[in-house]
């Protein structure tokens, strides 16, 4: 049990203390035989927890990385398995400017692989201090920039942005990689596709799932294939909208009367502390974001409230880029599941979507973050002028 707990163990979790914290599961899945991986964890806040994936693939003589993870003990014994047989890591691509839960893991994981060239997306940046990249912990000697300073692979990939777009902290930019042999596209935050079936990775532990489908902090965490499901479905809501239109948070009393009872005592119960209150109908959330029979496709729901509101002639711009990719045929987000079947057709519904008059509308499920752009906005955080 102690060898396997120092298997998972992440001593840096401090600067960015995300569930589960000092201790991050790692498991590695064969996307395309011996082309392209998928090492995933899971993060979050509170038990509201979803998975994070690394991609792996295979290039001219070793392997490139696509989204740094946190490198555990486990997730560098699965790269040596990699290693052994295709080479070494030959590159790192960090392909987000914004994306904190990415770049976490870059300064540990490049002082591993220290012959391993890193690719940066252009506009990189942190809050509240901008740092130089050496302060970062992201040695610059080795740091090149995506396209101000090639591309790598170019033979192999295809590379293109999304943005940049001025976030007034910063920039909001995204950089995919179009994998030319398998016809992968891998993108990073803006796409994802949500099943209602929990991912596999909540299979070591699913305590997250089951404290969430629950509805009063007295009750056990039942684990039945119907809890895991409800509990997915509800962590889902939390991270596609913070604060779900059918979520109440009950009064202090009420959370009281139902917490410390015994038996609930302890960390996995948080003490019996369950500040939420869903109302009965709560499911119908679900119907835009949640595929019932496959995954279902969709620009992420919170960069489509915080990123995308006057900014949606940069986010078709893209989607036409993607549209006229030859040999198109799936795609692999860093978030939920991968890889999904994608087409040109795919695109052309994004696009449509985006265009319709819906796209601008708010529902009671947007409400939370179409108020704090707002505000954002009235406070002159989020400039007027959102080009760079």
């Amino acid at each position: 049990m102690v060898e396997e707990l120092s298997l998972k163990k992440w001593n840096w979790w401090p600067l960015f203390p995300l569930y589960p914290y000092g201790y991050k599961k790692t498991i590695c899945k064969e996307i395309v035989s011996d082309e392209v991986w998928s090492i995933e964890q899971i993060q979050g806040l509170y038990y509201v927890a979803v998975p994070i994936r690394m991609t792996v693939m295979r290039v001219k003589n070793g392997l490139m990385l696509i989204n740094p993870l946190p490198p555990t003990k486990e997730l560098i014994n699965e790269l040596h398995k990699l290693i052994s047989r295709f080479g070494d890591i030959k590159t790192i691509i960090l392909p987000t400017a914004s994306g904190l839960e990415h770049k976490i893991g870059l300064p540990a994981l490049s002082r591993i692989f220290k012959d391993a060239e890193i690719w940066l997306c252009p506009g990189q940046w942190s809050f509240p201090i901008n740092l130089p990249l050496d302060f970062l912990g992201i040695p610059s000697k080795r740091t090149k920039i995506l396209f101000e300073d090639g591309i790598p692979y170019q033979d192999e990939c295809f590379w293109l942005s999304l943005g940049p777009i001025n976030l007034g902290l910063g920039r909001f930019q995204e950089v995919s990689c179009f994998h030319k042999s398998t016809g992968i596209l891998h993108v990073t935050d803006a796409i994802v596709a949500i099943d209602k079936n929990p991912p596999d990775i909540f299979d070591y532990d699913p305590t997250p799932l089951l404290f969430h489908a629950r509805d009063r902090g007295d009750e056990i965490l039942e684990d039945t294939i119907e809890s895991r499901r409800k509990g997915w479905a509800r962590l889902v809501l939390f991270a596609s909208f913070l604060r779900p239109g059918k979520l109440q948070i009950p009064s202090l009393r009420h959370i009281i009367k139902y917490s410390f009872r015994k038996g609930f005592r302890n960390k996995k119960f948080h003490y019996g502390i369950y500040p939420f209150l869903w109302e009965k109908d709560w499911e119908k959330s679900l119907i835009g974001i949640m595929g019932s029979d496959s995954p279902k496709i969709q620009i992420a729901p919170v960069l489509k409230k915080l990123i995308f509101p006057r900014s949606d002639k940069v986010l078709c711009k893209w989607l036409n880029d993607v549209k006229n990719i030859e040999g198109l045929k799936y795609f692999v987000s860093a978030h939920y599941s991968s890889p999904v079947e994608f087409s040109k057709n795919d695109c052309e519904n994004l696009i449509n979507q985006i265009n319709s008059k819906e796209w601008k509308l708010s529902n009671d499920d947007d409400k939370f973050l179409s108020n704090f752009y707002k505000k954002l906005y009235e406070l002159g955080v989020i400039p007027e002028n959102i080009n760079i």
